[in-house]
């Protein structure tokens, strides 16, 4: 099955950027969905960015605008630019590809 491990996460100011990425074990370019999703302790996880085969791709609307998610199809990682960070999205964050979840890389913004 498809390994993932996210990297990136930090601690961050108010209004500062990160880049998460995901880099997957094996081609994951013929997978018709993959994205990012958040976890509050508490509180529901949440699909936050999406990117479809074609290269579409979709976003909560809590994050629009200020996310984006993006892939190297040769390298097969997935990335995910977040700029103009709130507290708001303090959260542990994963990459999900098909079936498969990275182990969580942990966000924190103050």
């Amino acid at each position: 099955h498809v390994q993932l491990v996210e990297s990136g996460g930090g601690s961050v100011q108010t209004g500062g950027s990160l880049r998460l990425s995901c880099s997957a074990s094996e081609d994951i370019n013929s997978n018709y969905c993959m994205g990012w999703f958040r976890q509050v302790p508490g509180k529901e996880r949440e699909g936050v960015a999406y990117i479809f085969r074609a290269g579409s791709t979709r976003y909560s609307d809590s994050v629009k605008g200020r996310f984006t998610i993006s892939r190297d199809n040769i390298e097969n990682i997935l990335y995910l630019q977040m700029n103009s960070l709130k507290s708001e999205d303090t959260a542990l964050y994963y990459c999900v590809v098909s079936k498969y979840w990275g182990q969580g890389t942990q966000v924190t913004v103050s």
